[in-house]
């Protein structure tokens, strides 16, 4: 199932994604099940699986609980993650160009206020920055976990989506530390949809990729990952309590804007593309912060 959050008429809402011949829909799923709790839709948006009945209505859509994907906006599919655990230097080119590989992961964190749905605008800073992206597989948990084996980890996994981890790179030498440029408001596009873990059992072999206008910049396959995702799930686990709703981005292939030659940022009027095989695209422009 394709889990989305969005807005229709001021009202904030969870769905599925279906398609119907060439014409895309969103699966309200207070419409298809009005009994369903309000308590059980934000556990939903927490990364929670859909309750059965959701399944259910998404596999035979009721025609009067269907939306015109052109009547929503989507937000992130899960707005507001607990933590945002993301994971630096992880494919084989990326880490040979930045640092030798090194024997344990390197993780960082980037915040709440940094998450934007797709379509919606990345910000250029009102300061200059050098605008770069990053695209990335996120995982998203679904059930608590602590000190998990690899060998079960993506047991916990409530699905895949795609995420931008947006840098300004100008910051990077001004602290040895990751977080302020990483941070800014609106460097975390999420999208469009979270992707159930049962329709990706096999989340090491997925193609993805990055155009900026059209562009190409971007292209690899999680296969090239260094360190996997069950491992960085077991990792995690032996340090911290991972919750629903919490996201771990694994990690972007080389061809960031800082590895072109000359060097390439994002800038305004900018539009960014992703895609991940299994999952869809991720679309956001590039907009200046208005005075």
């Amino acid at each position: 199932m394709r889990l989305v959050t969005f807005v229709r008429g001021g009202q904030s809402g969870i769905g599925a994604l279906i398609t119907k011949g060439v014409c895309g829909y969103v699966l309200d799923f207070r419409r298809a099940e009005p009994g369903l709790p309000a308590a059980r839709c934000a556990r939903v948006h927490a990364g929670s699986p859909p309750h059965s009945k959701c399944s259910i209505s998404a596999g035979k859509p009721d025609e009067r609980a269907l939306v015109a994907l052109e009547d929503v906006n989507l937000l992130a599919p899960v707005p507001r993650p607990g933590k945002i655990i993301c994971v630096g230097h992880n494919y084989q080119d990326h880490a040979v160009a930045a640092s030798d590989r090194e024997e344990y992961p390197t993780f960082f964190a980037k915040f709440a206020n940094t998450v934007i749905g797709h379509g919606q605008p990345i910000v250029y800073p009102g300061v200059p920055v050098q605008l770069d992206y990053e695209a990335e597989l996120a995982v998203v948990i679904g059930r608590r976990a602590k000190g998990i084996d690899p060998e079960r980890a993506l047991e916990v996994v409530a699905g895949y989506t795609i995420f931008n981890d947006v840098t300004a790179r100008d910051y990077q030498p001004r602290s040895s530390q990751w977080t302020i440029r990483k941070s800014f408001d609106t460097f975390g596009p999420m999208g469009p949809a979270l992707v159930t873990a049962d329709e990706i059992p096999d989340p090491g072999s997925l193609d993805l990729a990055l155009d900026l206008n059209g562009v190409e910049r971007q292209r690899s396959n999680t296969t090239n990952m260094i360190f996997p995702i069950p491992f960085l799930i077991a990792y995690l686990t032996r340090s911290m309590t991972l919750e629903p709703g919490d996201v771990i981005d694994t990690g972007t292939p080389s061809g960031t804007g800082a590895m072109q030659k000359p060097p390439a940022f994002m800038k305004p009027s900018d539009v960014v593309r992703i895609r991940v095989g299994r999952i869809g695209e991720l679309v956001n422009p590039v907009v200046a912060e208005s005075a």
